[in-house]
């Protein structure tokens, strides 16, 4: 009998002072996607009532608490107490990656330090994160995009989008520079290994960023690509010529504009003069 392989075993760490818990049941999804959430804990002042909303959704995920009382204001013990659980877990070589729940860029020397261990880190924290975390882990989610989906309710106005979407045509660039560096005789590229590469280049790229649940569908949105659906084979993608592209998927140079002669004012004599 075959032996079914392992997943990867993750530990999920959350810092509750910059995360939501609106997100918990999609961020445990999102991580049930990627490996076996085998370590789950938060880190704050679970005594604040601004972290309520955390502690009444523990038990359902699980989530063990590591209480952290604020003694001090403006010390973050939270925060330490993460990074040194953190450390504590990679030496103990029983993970395969961590997930690591903040808009804090402070945790960026940690992810970074996590991964010269050779081990994945999974960042999730809000659009505003700075780019210093987003880039130092492998792959970085948006929260918006696990917020839970407005429900419709006949006869009522239409819900209010709990997130903003990035407009179509800024996601076009991006998707044209990274099948730009795969190697093709014939220009047509494999989906999969183009998300991969995409994953690669872009560590924050999501398609439900612009509305999309799926890259096949955002693929053909933009416009800027042939799509070619073989029966029983792989979907495969390529970049159309500019000729061939809408206006929308190709971004031109800002054009610059020559500074304007300053007018030289005449010369009033003077009484002396």
């Amino acid at each position: 009998m075959a032996i079914e392989p392992r997943s990867p075993r993750l530990a999920v760490l959350i810092d509750a002072d910059n995360a939501s818990a609106r997100i918990a049941d999609g961020l445990f999804e999102e991580v049930a996607k990627m490996g076996e959430a085998s370590v789950r804990r938060i880190y704050g002042d679970f005594s604040s009532s601004r972290l309520r909303a955390w502690s009444d959704i523990l038990a359902r995920h699980a989530i063990i608490p590591q209480q952290q009382f604020a003694y001090t204001t403006g010390k973050n013990a939270s925060d330490i107490t993460l990074v040194i659980d953190a450390m504590d877990l990679l030496h103990s070589g029983r993970f395969d990656g961590f997930c690591l729940v903040s808009s804090d860029s402070d945790f960026t020397r940690l992810a970074s330090r996590i991964r010269e261990q050779g081990v994945d880190v999974f960042g999730f924290g809000e659009q505003k994160t700075p780019e210093s975390f987003r880039q130092a882990c492998r792959r970085f989610i948006y929260t918006e995009n696990l917020l839970p989906a407005p429900v419709v309710v006949p006869g009522r106005d239409a819900p209010v989008r709990s997130r903003a979407l990035e407009p179509l045509h800024a996601a076009a660039p991006i998707l044209l520079r990274v099948i730009a560096q795969m190697d093709s005789e014939d220009g047509w590229v494999d989906l999969g290994t183009f998300g991969r590469l995409l994953s690669q280049m872009a560590s924050d790229f999501d398609s439900r960023t612009y509305g999309f649940g799926k890259l096949s569908d955002l693929v053909r949105k933009t416009d800027a690509f042939e799509v070619d659906q073989p029966k029983g084979g792989n979907m495969r993608i390529r970049a159309r010529t500019v000729a061939a592209m809408p206006a929308a998927a190709i971004t031109a140079p800002a054009a610059t504009t020559a500074p304007r002669p300053r007018r030289r004012r005449a010369r009033t004599p003077r009484a002396s003069e």
